[in-house]
C-alpha cells in the first residue's frame, strides 16, 4: 500500500531532521533566520534544497498503469512520476526563513526534479518553487512567533502538496495518465509530507524549547544564588564576603573551584588546588588581568590559566569581571577539568550570577555612602525598590525568554536602567528632568510589558524643559501610584498621560490617568499625612509632595484633582533654573 510505503520513508526525513538539529551551524541559522547575511541566506537554500533532493531520491518510481512501485532511479522515463516527499524540505525552509529561502529552496529541488525526467517533470518542478514562495509568505506573515507551530506546518504541507497534484492535472499530458497518477499517488502523498512538514517543526521546536527551559532553569539558579549571597556581597568586596560566596557557589555550580579576586590579589579560593591558590596571593594569570582591563568574560584552557604547580588539576576556567558600577573592582572564576566541559549554558549562568554580584557590590557602595553621610529616611526611601514589582519583573523576563528571547533582553536592559537610577538617587538630592523621564520610561517599558493588554501611555515631552532640576526620584512614584491604584478595577483601556511642557520661567509636570479616581474626602488628606503602603515603593504622595516644597518651595507642591471615577490628575510646577 502506497501510504505505508510513504510513511515508512518519512522515518528517513525524520531522521534527517534530528541529524540536522543537533548541527550547531544549523541551529545558528534557525535563530537568526530573520537576520541571517546573504552568504549565510545561500548556505540555508542549498542546504534545504539538498534536504528537498533527497526527499525526491527517497520516492517511489511510479507508472500509473502498473501496481508495482519502484525505487529511485537517476532518470525517469516518460510514462514514469516519483511519489515522494520533496515538498518537506521546500516547505521548512519558506517556514524558517521567508520568501526568499523558500524560493530559492523549491528552484534548486525544482530545477533537480524537472531534470530528472517522466511526463509529470513540468508540473512537479512548477510546484516545488510555488510550494516554497507559500510557504515563504506565510512564514513572514508569522514572523512575530519565533517558530511556525506544528499544526499549521502540516496545514501547509498538506496544501502544498494539494496543489501539486492539481498542478499534475493541469499540466501533464496525457490528462488520462495524470488523472490515474493522481487518483493513486494523491491522498498519499498529501497526508504523508502534511504529517512530514509538521512532525519536522515539532522536531525543531522542542529542541530549541528544551535549550530555552535549561536556560530559563539556570536564570532561576542565578537568582536563587544572588538571594543566597546577598547578605555577605551586601557588606562589600572584602576576604570575608568572598569566602562566603565562594563556598554558597561551589554548593550548586558544578565546577572544580570557585575564586573571587579583586583587581590585585586573590580574595578566597574553594575547592580543588586552594592550597596554592590560596587567599592574598598576587594575582598571576595575565587572562585574568585581561578580563579586568577589558571588562568581558573569557574561557580559558590550562595554559592560560598560567599555573606555576605541576600537577594542578584545573585545567579551564570561566572568568567573568565583577563591576561595582561602571568600574571594575574583580572578577569571578569557576574552575573546570577542561574546556570541553564549559558549555554556552554555563558561560551564561556564569555571566548571570556575576552581573548579580555586581549588582550586590554596588548596593553595598550604596549602604556605605547612607551609612557615612548618615542620609535622611527620604533617602532611604529612595532605594527602595518594591519587591513584588522585582519578582514580577523576574518572572515575566524568564517567561519571554522562551517565547521572544528579543523582548526578554529589552526588558532586561529596561530593568538594569531602572534600578541603576533608584541607585543613583539615593546618593544626590537633585536629578534633571531629562533623568526623572529616562527613569520614567524603563519602568513604564517594564510595566507596559506585564499590562500589555490594559496599559497605554501617552507622552506629550517639551525636550526644552527637561534641563530643569527636581528632586530625585520624583516622577517615577507619581507614575506608579497612578498604575497602582487608578487601574486597579480596571481589565482594559487603561489610559496614562504624562507631559512636561515649559512656558516661561516655569515648568509644568502632569500625571494624568482615566483611572478609578479617587474619593473626593480622601484627596485632601493624601498630601497632610503619610499612607503606609506594602505594594508601592515607599515614596508615596505625601513624601513627594514634602520634598518638593523642601527644595523647590510651597508653591512647587502638588495639585491633585480627581473624583471617583473619572480619573486623576497630578501636576507640579517649578521654576525653570536649569542645569
Amino acid at each position: 500500500m502506497l501510504i505505508a510505503a510513504m510513511v515508512e520513508r518519512l522515518g528517513i526525513i525524520v531522521t534527517i531532521a534530528f541529524v540536522m538539529t543537533r548541527i550547531s551551524f544549523f541551529r545558528h541559522l534557525i535563530e537568526k533566520r530573520t537576520h541571517v547575511k546573504k552568504s549565510q541566506t545561500l548556505l540555508f537554500i542549498l542546504l534545504f534544497g539538498f534536504f528537498g533532493i533527497v526527499g525526491t531520491y527517497t520516492g517511489l518510481i511510479v507508472n500509473p498503469f502498473q501496481e508495482e512501485y519502484t525505487k529511485w532511479q537517476w532518470h525517469l522515463q516518460q510514462n514514469e512520476a516519483i511519489a515522494n516527499s520533496r515538498v518537506i524540505g521546500v516547505v521548512v525552509a519558506g517556514l524558517l526563513g521567508g520568501p526568499w529561502i523558500g524560493l530559492g529552496s523549491g528552484l534548486v529541488a525544482g530545477v533537480h526534479r524537472y531534470f530528472l525526467g517522466g511526463f509529470t517533470a513540468f508540473s512537479c518542478g512548477i510546484s516545488t518553487v510555488l510550494a516554497g514562495l507559500l510557504a515563504g509568505w506565510i512564514g513572514k506573515r508569522e514572523k512575530k512567533n519565533r517558530l511556525v507551530s506544528p499544526q499549521k506546518a502540516f496545514l501547509v504541507g498538506f496544501a502544498a502538496e494539494g496543489m501539486q497534484m492539481l498542478l499534475i492535472l493541469l499540466l501533464s499530458k496525457p490528462f488520462d495518465d495524470a488523472s490515474l497518477l493522481v487518483s493513486d499517488i494523491g491522498w498519499p502523498m498529501i497526508l504523508a509530507n502534511g504529517i512530514g512538514t509538521g512532525i519536522f517543526l515539532l522536531i525543531i521546536k522542542s529542541v530549541f524549547y528544551e535549550e530555552e527551559r535549561m536556560g530559563a532553569a539556570q536564570s532561576q539558579k542565578a537568582l536563587r544564588l544572588a538571594d543566597s549571597t546577598v547578605k555577605y556581597m551586601r557588606k562589600g568586596l572584602n576576604a570575608t564576603s568572598a569566602q562566603a560566596t565562594c563556598e554558597i557557589l561551589m554548593r550548586d555550580v558544578n565546577a572544580l573551584a570557585v575564586s573571587i579576586t579583586n583587581t590585585s590579589h586573590i580574595l578566597a579560593h574553594v575547592g580543588l588546588a586552594s592550597d596554592h591558590h590560596h587567599e592574598g596571593r598576587p594575582i598571576q594569570t595575565e587572562a585574568t588581568k585581561r578580563v579586568i582591563e577589558t571588562g568581558e568574560m573569557k574561557k580559558v584552557g590550562r595554559e592560560d590559566i598560567q599555573c606555576d604547580r605541576n600537577g594542578c588539576p584545573l585545567g579551564a576556567a570561566i572568568m567573568a569581571p565583577l563591576l561595582n558600577g561602571d568600574t571594575i573592582v574583580g572578577t569571578l572564576k569557576f574552575y573546570f577539568h577542561s574546556e570541553k566541559e564549559i558549555s554556552p549554558i554555563l558561560m551564561e549562568l556564569t555571566k548571570g550570577i556575576a552581573t548579580l554580584l555586581s549588582h550586590q557590590l554596588e548596593l553595598a557602595e550604596i549602604d556605605t555612602h547612607k551609612e557615612l553621610a548618615k542620609q535622611s529616611e527620604v533617602k532611604a526611601l529612595q532605594a527602595q525598590i518594591n519587591p513584588h514589582f522585582l519578582f514580577n519583573t523576574i518572572n515575566v523576563i524568564v517567561s519571554l525568554t522562551r517565547i521572544n528571547p528579543d523582548k526578554a533582553r529589552t526588558l532586561l536592559i529596561s530593568l538594569s536602567q531602572f534600578v541603576r537610577q533608584n541607585l543613583t538617587g539615593s546618593t544626590k538630592s537633585t536629578s534633571t528632568l531629562k533623568e526623572e523621564v529616562q527613569h520614567v520610561r524603563a519602568y513604564l517599558a517594564i510595566e507596559e510589558a506585564r499590562f500589555f493588554d490594559r496599559l497605554e501611555v501617552v507622552y506629550h515631552i517639551d525636550e526644552e524643559a527637561l534641563s530643569v532640576k527636581v528632586p530625585s526620584i520624583t516622577l517615577q512614584p507619581l507614575v506608579e501610584n497612578a498604575i497602582k491604584h487608578g487601574m486597579r478595577n480596571m481589565e482594559e483601556g487603561f489610559i496614562l498621560k504624562i507631559s512636561i511642557a515649559g512656558g516661561g520661567d516655569e515648568v509644568t509636570v502632569q500625571i494624568d490617568d482615566n483611572g478609578a479616581g479617587i474619593p473626593e474626602e480622601k484627596v485632601n488628606t493624601l498630601l497632610a499625612e503619610t499612607v503606609e503602603s506594602d505594594l508601592g515603593t515607599g515614596i508615596g504622595l505625601y513624601n513627594v509632595n514634602k520634598r518638593l516644597e523642601m527644595m523647590m518651595g510651597k508653591g512647587a507642591g502638588l495639585h491633585i484633582s480627581s473624583s471617583t471615577g473619572n480619573g486623576t490628575v497630578v501636576e507640579f510646577t517649578v521654576r525653570s533654573e536649569r542645569e
